[in-house]
């Protein structure tokens, strides 16, 4: 038997790790007896990691409630190792309040104010979540044991090198650093000079940062030229916007959550207020060190608003159409399947069964005839059909309450706009609508096609084989559907659209509309902004590209990724469509999570998981008792890490049992 303790090396110590690290924990009996090494390599700290640290402006909220945020692996979750029931966020706060959970630190006063005012309906601090995820960390590093020690390494992963046992080094070399051979360990080197040694590496940066491409670098040297200001794509809060000044106007492309955070950190983070009126409005109260505004995007109105309506009528429990009995029949019938010829008409069938069923069932006086009978008929004709139409135009007189799934994807698509002023009041209308619709009790349709949709988005993963996709699918649901779904059902409170129209009433908010476009004019040397569906032209000093980077691993500004391509270990995900070879950016892993090498063979002991691989891309936490895609993924991941060293490492009983 091997001398060496078996090792295990996580690159990225955030929310993702500590999911992973909880689920080695609960499957560790079953699969592995002997000791183990873990070690965590995190240059912030472990179980927040960076994008969830504690270290940010505590104006910055999740879009979910504390009621929808757990990092257990509870009963609904259908995976091979033992669920282990635990407190979400909101449970996990009134515990640490009334000394029930004990095991956390001093909190500060505001962070105590905060747990004191939290209740299951709030959208918590990410400070207040940052406490929550490291308080987790902590919980899942005891309960691995005492025979395996975890190292937290404060440091930043460079590379790795295989030793001469394992072949090839990303760092081109070849041979372990000193002492004898490693049987093919990988050796990790960190940015202090010191290296980790393991027999498994996992990759889970979350979500990482790239290096503008030519465009956002083109407009940085321009700003640059002419003494202005460039914001490439970037995580919001890691971004110095003290070079805007009190009243410049700025330019700012994307209108999803990022602008949300931008939007308090130009405003309240500079000192300004929202106040309630009389009316019930909001009023913003300056400080006097705001710019001023000019917001667009493609749809040229911002996400969703999170729903607070309830349920009236009667609620699905599980997709209608869209299920693993459909998906297998797809399968068998056909050797490739395309998203939108196969899927979509399925899922948009399952938004509106969902909706209509709401509709019918909670408010009868606004439909003709009863649910029985129209979900007779609803069943029996595809979404897109004159029939279902027809059904729907006779079923719902008022064709505000039909459910238009492409006029939701795209609210002002069609529409002219003759001069600034219709933008703004078609911009702002619109907002106050969404307002209208989504936080009055009296439109929980909306509520029962969030649910529908987000059904559909857990499943999709669980139920469709990725590599039977063809490239253009793959294509479209990392970008199209990803991007619809957030926009319907991953938006920001509604107190954040509340605060949008305040800023607009108070002339620091302007609305360029759909359709955007932005240049940069050498002439005046300054940005200039429009849209294709107005006649509205704007220009300033200052532009801001409001969105996250895209995945890129060629262009990665992580180290630990721009080794693993380098080496030619890794590789972006390419796609062959219709219109060429496509990439995702996104590196190339197995349904299993290995890394997987230009020509598709695995790398013997590196897995990698996250918003930047081509898997699914779940998220790292999610709502309780929903089955959800992350939990499945760190059970699996962690069962094959365990299985992996179990290979490699056998233990004594393991060899006395064979």
């Amino acid at each position: 038997m091997p001398s060496r303790v078996p090792a295990i090396a996580f690159i990225g110590g955030g929310p993702r790790t500590a999911g992973v690290l909880e689920r080695l924990a609960a499957n560790r009996p079953a699969l592995f007896h002997g000791p183990l090494h873990v070690h965590v390599i995190e240059p912030h700290e472990p179980g927040s990691g960076r994008i969830w640290r504690y270290d940010q402006d505590p104006g910055l909220l999740l879009n979910s409630t504390a009621a929808d945020v757990t990092m257990f692996t509870d009963a609904s979750v259908a995976c091979d190792g033992p669920s282990i029931d635990g407190p979400g966020l909101s449970t996990w706060a009134a515990g640490v309040l009334d000394g029930s959970i004990r095991d956390v630190p001093a909190f500060e006063p505001h962070l105590l104010a905060q747990l004191r005012a939290l209740t299951p309906a709030s959208f918590p601090t990410r400070q207040l979540q940052s406490k929550y995820l490291e308080w987790f960390f902590r919980r899942a590093v005891s309960a691995l044991g005492p025979d395996v020690t975890v190292t937290v390494h404060r440091d930043t992963a460079t590379g790795v090198v295989r030793s001469s046992g394992g072949g090839a080094s990303a760092g081109g070399a070849s041979a372990a650093s000193g002492g004898e051979p490693d049987d093919g360990a990988h050796h990790v080197r960190l940015a202090s000079g010191t290296e980790v040694v393991a027999d498994v590496v996992v990759y889970a940066l979350g979500h990482t940062d790239s290096l503008p491409g030519p465009e956002s670098a083109g407009l940085s040297e321009f700003a640059a030229r002419h003494g202005g200001f460039h914001a490439p794509p970037s995580y919001t809060t890691d971004v110095d916007y003290s070079a805007i000044e009190p009243g410049q106007d700025v330019i700012v492309s994307g209108m999803g959550l990022a602008f949300v955070d931008l939007m308090v950190l130009l405003f309240e983070g500079r000192g300004g207020r929202f106040e309630e009126r009389s009316d019930g409005e909001l009023e913003y109260v300056p400080s006097g060190a705001e710019p001023r505004v000019w917001a667009g995007s493609r749809r040229g109105v911002p996400y969703h608003s999170k729903i607070s309506s309830v349920l009236r009528g009667e609620p699905i429990t599980r997709p209608r159409y869209f299920t693993a009995e459909a998906v297998d029949a797809l399968l068998a019938e056909h050797q490739e399947l395309d998203f939108r010829a196969h899927f979509w008409p399925l899922i948009a069938k399952d938004a509106g069964y969902a909706y209509y069923r709401e509709l019918f069932t909670g408010y009868p006086s606004r439909v003709l005839g009863t649910w029985a009978s129209f979900e007779a008929r609803f069943d029996a004709v595809d979404w897109y059909s004159a029939a279902r139409e027809e059904l729907v135009a006779f079923s719902v007189p008022d064709p505000a309450l039909r459910l238009d799934l492409e006029k939701l994807d795209h609210p002002l698509s069609g529409c002219a706009f003759a001069s600034h002023e219709s933008v703004q009041r078609s911009v702002a209308a619109y907002i106050q609508n969404d307002l209208d619709l989504r936080t009055s009790p009296d439109h929980s349709e909306t509520l029962a096609l969030f649910t529908a949709l987000l059904f559909v988005y857990m499943d999709l993963g669980r139920l469709v084989p990725q590599e039977r996709l063809n490239a253009r699918s793959q294509q479209t649901i990392h970008g199209w559907w990803h991007g619809f779904f957030s926009f319907v059902d991953s938006g920001p409170p509604a107190h954040r659209l509340r605060e949008m129209l305040a800023l607009h009433r108070a002339g620091l908010l302007k609305f360029l509309g759909p359709g955007m476009w932005v240049r940069a004019d050498d002439s005046v040397g300054r940005f200039v902004a429009g849209t294709f569906q107005s006649p509205v032209v704007v220009d300033a000093s200052a532009f801001i590209e409001a969105r996250l980077p895209a995945a890129s691993v060629e262009r990665s500004a992580n180290p630990a990724l721009t080794d693993l391509h380098d080496a030619g270990w890794g590789t972006e995900q390419r796609l062959l469509t219709s219109d060429g070879a496509h990439s995702t950016g996104k590196l190339l892993v197995s349904g299993n999570h290995e890394v997987l090498s230009p020509v598709d063979t695995p790398q013997k002991g590196l897995f990698a998981v996250g918003p930047w691989t081509s898997g699914w891309g779940a998220g790292a936490f999610a709502r309780p008792n929903t089955n959800a895609a992350p939990f499945r993924e760190n059970d699996a991941l962690a069962r094959r890490i365990l299985s992996t060293v179990a290979a490699t490492h056998p233990t004594e009983s393991q060899l006395t049992s064979l």
